[in-house]
């Protein structure tokens, strides 16, 4: 998290911004919870979705406003987010040549305020210019739970993939019998996993037809592995390329649907990997 103890950014009237984090927004990298690929979580912020990418500095002003800082200086900001996963400190402050907007309020939740400052609040109208920026409601059950369900499974497979029995999941085409919750619970589901069949054919879509940019990623994992994440529609898909896949459904609340390996799915796992978007 960086400090906050020094004027690190100036916000578009000219106020000192007390910066809390920052995150990435490019193909491979995004905040999940705003869309399903890249364009659409521009679109939530309202900003072209060019290819490098942006980074979003969030924080407050003297007066405790919440603002987020647009920069095209996406590889200032990685280092940042890198010095700050790792404990060290890093100043973050962006030239102002490298500013595209300053956007009132916060497009995702943040857990921490400027200390010495009023609470966390949204700027006044006349200074916001237009309507603040606001997370996602994650309070109930929908695309933004769902996407940050998936994201959870990502950050955390050994643990999701070790309540599996490999007995006890759906294989491509097959029945399901048995599942868990995204609480970690067990599912006993005798239903056809007629979901799941919708999922898989969309995907395989997706590599005769290229989706909107995001749509598939693929990231670090253990070993020669890779991590692919994919999204659709009411869909996402979390899967290791020498492993299986588990998939979330908006039409399924808070349930994980593991996905076997079978003979289909080490095939189609190769090939969204080679068509997905990677971190530079």
């Amino acid at each position: 998290m960086a400090g906050t103890d020094e004027e690190a950014v100036t916000t578009g009237d000219d106020d000192a911004l007390y910066v809390l984090t920052a995150v990435l927004l490019t193909p491979a990298q995004f905040p999940s919870v705003l869309g399903d690929d890249y364009p659409e979580a521009c679109a939530a912020l309202g900003l072209d979705p060019v290819a490098d990418g942006y980074g979003l500095v969030l924080g407050q002003d003297g007066d405790g406003a919440r603002w987020t800082v647009v920069v095209d200086d996406v590889s200032l900001v990685a280092v940042a987010i890198a010095s700050w996963d790792c404990g060290m400190e890093y100043d973050l402050s962006p030239d102002e040549r490298s500013m595209v907007a300053a956007l009132p309020g916060w497009p995702l939740a943040v857990a921490v305020a400027a200390p010495g400052v009023p609470s966390p609040h949204d700027p006044a109208p006349e200074d916001a210019g237009q309507a603040p920026l606001s997370p996602p409601d994650t309070t109930t059950w929908g695309p933004a739970q769902r996407r940050l369900g998936a994201d959870e499974i990502a950050l955390r497979w050994a643990s999701w993939r070790e309540q599996i029995d490999d007995g006890e999941f759906v294989a491509p085409g097959g029945a399901a019998s048995a599942g868990a919750t995204a609480d970690g619970g067990d599912r006993e589901d005798d239903a056809p996993p007629t979901g799941v069949r919708r999922v898989l054919a969309e995907v395989r879509s997706y590599v005769d037809t290229p989706p909107p940019l995001g749509r598939v990623r693929s990231s670090f994992a253990p070993g020669e592995a890779r991590t692919l994440r994919a999204d659709g529609p009411g869909w996402s898909m979390v899967a290791r390329t020498d492993d299986i896949a588990f998939v979330l459904l908006d039409e399924k609340p808070g349930e994980v649907l593991p996905v076997g390996r079978g003979p289909e799915l080490p095939g189609l796992l190769d090939a969204l990997d080679k068509m997905a978007v990677r971190p530079s």
